[in-house]
């Protein structure tokens, strides 16, 4: 059974940018990477694998060193299993190649394989700051802020 959320045609696919609306990751921004429509018997609702980012990278100045720049160009993510009812899919696409053949639910099974799938991860997200696509994805909502 499918959330009242997403109908048939509106259900998010992988590579798709969708912000978390609820939990500690509120607000943050994630990129789907496996849809799973029905459901799981871990997870008995539907529900998509998702990588985010958790801390984003601090603002970068013209007078700033390498070292300052490499400093705070740093990303943290995360990875999440996350039901349907609390993403709200944005009409954005990220394609990030390494991910979809890294996490599947197997790799939340054991911690090591976590780490390791988060290091991954990070690696394609500065990757892919440092050359300077996406802007967008690797800057905070400012939403609620006056």
């Amino acid at each position: 059974m499918l959330p009242l959320l997403f109908s048939q045609q509106t259900l998010p696919k992988n590579g798709r940018v969708a912000i978390i609306t609820r939990g500690r990751y509120a607000g943050k921004k994630v990129v789907i990477i496996k849809v799973q429509e029905e459901g799981t018997k871990l997870h008995p609702f539907g529900h998509a694998l998702v990588a985010g980012i958790e801390r984003y990278p601090a603002k970068v100045t013209k007078r700033m060193s390498k070292k300052t720049i490499g400093k705070r160009s740093k990303v943290k993510p995360f990875i999440k299993t996350i039901n349907f009812n609390h993403i709200m899919p944005t009409r954005y696409t990220l394609e990030l190649d390494t991910m979809k053949n890294l996490i599947n639910q197997d790799t939340f099974k054991e911690p090591t394989q976590r780490e390791e799938a988060k290091k991954v991860i990070k690696k394609a997200l500065e990757d892919r700051y440092t050359s300077g696509k996406n802007k967008w994805f690797f800057q905070q909502l400012r939403y609620g802020i006056g």
